[in-house]
């Protein structure tokens, strides 16, 4: 089982992540910021990852470094709980509605840290979150998931919608990327023999 735990400790954040990449959805989320978990648990559901995030961070301040570092820490999980990347598809793609609001994400499992991010929000504030911090946990975990990810919000008028497409369509995505590919199986999808770094 690509199954993991990994634990990140700072001065501003106490981070404990599990990743079950073969998993069926199932999510349990403690970070003390609520929108953010309805976020998080899209990708749980439709990545079908379980996912278990217990975050202690100085939200007194703000939510700006639970956040970064919660996608930080994930994004290790993902690079532990991938490994070498052998048989699997390496890309994934997937394009998700909701009402109004329509968004693409694509991801390649390329050992390159990569982000491409493309959202206008129609507020900057969703349920007392900070839209602009959705940035910083995708820059955090592509730079330690050593993917790349490309998010682009076709279209929407409701900023919970156009946050809701891009996670669904993340979990989704990822999802197909980490799929075995019967026809792969144990070869390195990448003509260097290599995906690592």
């Amino acid at each position: 089982m690509r199954q993991v735990t990994v634990t990140r400790n700072t001065l501003e954040t106490q981070i404990t992540v599990t990743l079950n990449l073969d998993g069926s959805g199932q999510s349990r989320f403690d970070t003390g910021v609520p929108f953010f978990e309805h976020m998080l648990d899209q990708v749980a559901r439709h990545g079908l990852f379980d996912l278990d995030i217990v975050a202690k961070g100085d939200l007194h301040i703000d939510a700006h470094h639970t956040v970064e570092d919660v996608g930080i820490a994930v994004g290790q999980a993902f690079a532990k709980a991938v490994g070498d990347k052998k048989g699997i598809r390496r890309y994934g793609h997937s394009y998700v509605p909701l009402d109004e609001a329509l968004s693409r994400v694509v991801v390649d499992l390329s050992g390159r840290p990569g982000l491409e991010y493309h959202c206008d929000y129609t507020r900057a504030v969703i349920g007392q979150f900070d839209v602009d911090l959705f940035g910083e946990f995708f820059r955090g975990f592509v730079n330690h998931a050593a993917v790349t990810l490309h998010i682009d919000n076709l279209r929407g008028k409701n900023a919970h919608h156009q946050a809701e497409t891009i996670f669904k369509a993340l979990g989704r995505a990822l999802r197909m990327a980490c799929e075995f590919d019967d026809r792969m199986a144990g070869i390195t999808p990448s003509t260097k023999g290599t995906l690592v770094g």
